[in-house]
């Protein structure tokens, strides 16, 4: 079997016990992962802070940092098949999609965020009292970022681009189920000639363990976190005995609202990728389905004959859309929300091993936990609304607000509902569609915070003021 250390001070190592990376498809060990816990996040965390306070990465230029950024970025896309097989076996996911699409956007993220910190204009604030102000943007430090399962490379790289680019030290702790690619992007960070200590990468789980010895160091400056709400909490009340800085990205159970006037073919299309992409492992997920009555029927038909033709298999073989859900514990939990679904399955249900068919439920309760809670797998609930105001306060009426959908050809409507719905992104006849410049996070239970662009410099940074004299 393969093997994956942790990656401290930019040596890998194994000090201590491994643990099994299980293959969702053949439900076998296919590497061995190092084990860590606090001693291992003391070394990690140790590590970061000298290489912040002693070594030469805060210090550099911006041109000179992005250089080896985008070096990394390099190496990235010449590893990809490394890279997205190791995604693949170690949650299920189509080979296709990891090389075809998570593997070029973890390249893109670090080459956006390295331009953008070199790029970025800081304010100059003229005064009338003989006095000048501006502002610098300083790295806040050592960052912990502790990344999801369900896009592993991706959502890494999304929380130690903006990190690195703006001059700061991570340590990186990876979800339990899916450590492999962590390590090889440190792997590929050292060949860049990121120093020592810049990048770690801690392995473990999270509860008396690696992960919470790591997000309640007092040596740590800034938490990024990505994950359930559940776990957010915690680690937001161990961050607050530090006064560290966190931002957190949550859960989700998206609305997906389809008028009468939308083009059907198009929301019949992104609607279909809302759900199922990924195996529905995805937070953004759009899991809640509203379809305006007068359409319902020939909607309903046309996506249930969709999900019907997508495919499920061996994650390898490059026809498969939809491979196994990442661990049995998650499959345990889907399964549950299938056979206790309180609706009527149009199509669907549990699969072979640990995959889930496309699946497509009606008449839930409104109160049911199908509808309410986050399932996040391949599981849709369709309902029914009969005007613009009842599909905006039925999307409303969720703890969540992540994302949502709008799928209408009047232009005036698409503005409205925009303006009115409760969530951090708001696709309108698409899905998925990012720019790196606008704000990503939710509101309420979905998370706490923004990245991306600016508001990510906001987050790594510590924004200083300065101002000065002027002699007459």
């Amino acid at each position: 079997m393969d093997h994956f250390g942790h990656v401290i001070d930019g040596e890998e190592i194994t000090p201590g016990p491994t643990f099994d990376s299980v293959d969702p498809w053949t439900r076998e060990p296919w590497a061995t992962v190092a084990l860590g816990g606090a001693a291992e996040a003391d070394l990690a965390v140790s590590a970061a802070r000298r290489a912040f306070d002693e070594g030469p990465w805060p210090r550099m230029g911006f041109a000179e940092r992005g250089a080896l950024i985008h070096r990394l970025a390099d190496l990235i896309e010449e590893h990809a098949q490394e890279l997205a097989l190791a995604d693949s076996r170690d949650m299920g996911k189509p080979l296709a999609d990891a090389l075809g699409k998570d593997v070029p956007r973890t390249a893109q993220n670090f080459r956006f965020f390295a331009d953008h910190a070199r790029l970025a204009m800081a304010e100059t604030l003229p005064m009338d009292s003989g006095h000048h102000a501006y502002t610098r943007y300083e790295p806040a430090g050592v960052v912990a970022a502790v990344a999801p399962w369900n896009f592993p490379l991706m959502l890494e790289s999304w929380k130690v681009a903006p990190a690195l680019a703006w001059g700061n030290t991570v340590v990186l702790k990876p979800a339990e189920d899916t450590p492999a690619s962590a390590t090889i992007l440190a792997r590929l960070a050292r060949a860049a000639g990121i120093p020592p200590g810049v990048l770690n990468v801690l392995h473990g789980y999270g509860p008396n363990s690696a992960g919470s010895a790591l997000t309640e160091d007092p040596r740590v400056d800034r938490i990024t976190f990505t994950g359930e709400s559940g776990t957010g909490r915690i680690i937001t009340g161990a961050a607050a005995r530090n006064l560290t800085p966190v931002s957190l990205e949550l859960g989700g159970k998206g609305a997906n609202l389809v008028f009468a006037d939308a083009d059907l073919d198009n929301a019949v299309d992104w609607s279909i990728k809302a759900i199922f992409t990924n195996a529905g492992q995805v937070c953004l997920a759009g899991s809640r389905l509203y379809v305006e009555r007068p359409i319902l029927d020939e909607f309903l038909a046309r996506f249930v004959a969709a999900a019907e033709r997508l495919v499920i298999g061996d994650p390898r073989d490059p026809a498969t859309q939809i491979g196994p859900l990442a661990s049995q514990a998650h499959y345990e939990k889907v399964r549950g929300y299938v056979e206790n679904s309180a609706g009527k399955v149009l199509t669907g249900g549990l699969g072979d091993g640990w995959t889930v068919k496309p699946t497509v439920v009606v008449d839930a309760p409104a109160d049911s936990p199908i509808m309410c809670e986050e399932v996040f797998g391949p599981v849709v609930t369709v309902t029914p609304f009969d005007s613009e105001a009842e599909a905006v306060r039925v999307a409303n009426d969720s703890p969540y607000g992540l994302n949502a959908m709008v799928f209408t050809e009047n232009l005036s409507r698409a503005h409205r509902v925009s303006a009115q719905l409760r969530a951090g992104t708001i696709w309108t006849n698409c899905f998925f569609v990012r720019d790196l410049r606008a704000p990503f996070g939710g509101f309420a239970d979905s998370g706490w915070g923004r990245e991306g662009g600016n508001f990510s410099r906001e987050f790594f940074t510590e924004p200083k003021a300065v101002v000065m004299a002027i002699r007459p």
